[in-house]
């Protein structure tokens, strides 16, 4: 059975089946096709909402699967509710409402260790979910589909368009070095791992860029700090990976470095 759902209709019908109640009117009374429209909808976001936090949740983000889920199912229900109540004009304020809370929610996100800052991706990320979510809630199933796939689209497939800008020099005209240093620590003291690379570059007066944090076998991750600068002595970094090496909770330190023409 082949689903449209235009904005025209979806007014029509909520109008239809859930009249503002006068004075009058004091009971309640229920609708199923009402009932199944929302629960198409909300079920839509739910399931795109899990969709984009399932990528994020396999590269340990923090907002993950439930985060983004919720999000997705809470913009929906807003939106649902809002359209039941008072049609498109209700939708549309509540929309907007649900665009500024999700940017406080996001801003949650967003953290600056150093010279980096963490959590945009994030934050952007949970802003796709709940625009998926309202339009699900608006019963725009085939705008909220697109919005997830885009949204897992900029996560995805432009991850290593982004890791192959950041590598490039802003100077063409002269080769530079990306330096980057790689330790394998234990998942449960990740924390403990970046603040020792913090100090020791730091300490080294070598700028910390870019840092990826991704899983390495069951329980440990690969830590990857790209340095800011282009040049760096091999000694110094040596230096670094074997006091990395040294503490009982990082099995692996190394650095290596890529030439750009």
């Amino acid at each position: 059975m082949r689903w449209q759902f235009h904005q025209d209709v979806i007014a029509s019908r909520y109008q239809y089946a859930c009249p503002k109640p006068s004075p009058q009117e004091g009971s309640m009374h229920f609708d199923f096709s009402v009932f199944t429209h929302s629960f198409i909808a909300l079920l839509t976001a739910f399931l795109l909402g899990s969709a984009i936090g399932y990528e994020r949740q396999v590269r340990q983000r923090t907002a993950g699967l439930r985060t983004n889920a919720l999000v997705a199912v809470g913009a929906a229900a807003f939106v649902d509710l809002a359209m039941r109540l008072n049609g498109h004009e209700g939708a549309t304020h509540v929309v907007a409402y649900v665009v500024s809370g999700v940017g406080f929610l996001g801003a949650g996100t967003i953290m600056k260790e150093g010279l980096n800052v963490r959590g945009l991706n994030t934050a952007a990320t949970l802003w796709g979910s709940a625009a998926a979510g309202a339009c699900a809630g608006a019963g725009l199933l085939d705008a909220a589909l697109l919005a997830a796939i885009f949204v897992l689209a900029a996560n995805t497939l432009l991850r290593p368009v982004v890791n192959s800008i950041n590598r490039t020099p802003l100077d063409d005209e002269h080769s530079e070095v990306t330096y980057q240093l790689c330790v394998i620590s234990a998942e449960e003291q990740q924390k403990l791992a970046f603040t020792l690379i913090d100090q020791l570059l730091e300490q080294a007066q070598y700028p910390l860029g870019d840092v990826n944090v991704e899983p390495f076998g069951d329980d440990d991750v690969e830590i990857t700090a790209t340095l800011l600068s282009t040049s760096a002595d091999s000694e110094v970094l040596e230096q670094i990976a074997a006091q990395l090496t040294a503490m009982p909770y990082i099995k692996q330190a190394y650095w290596n470095q890529s030439i750009t023409e």
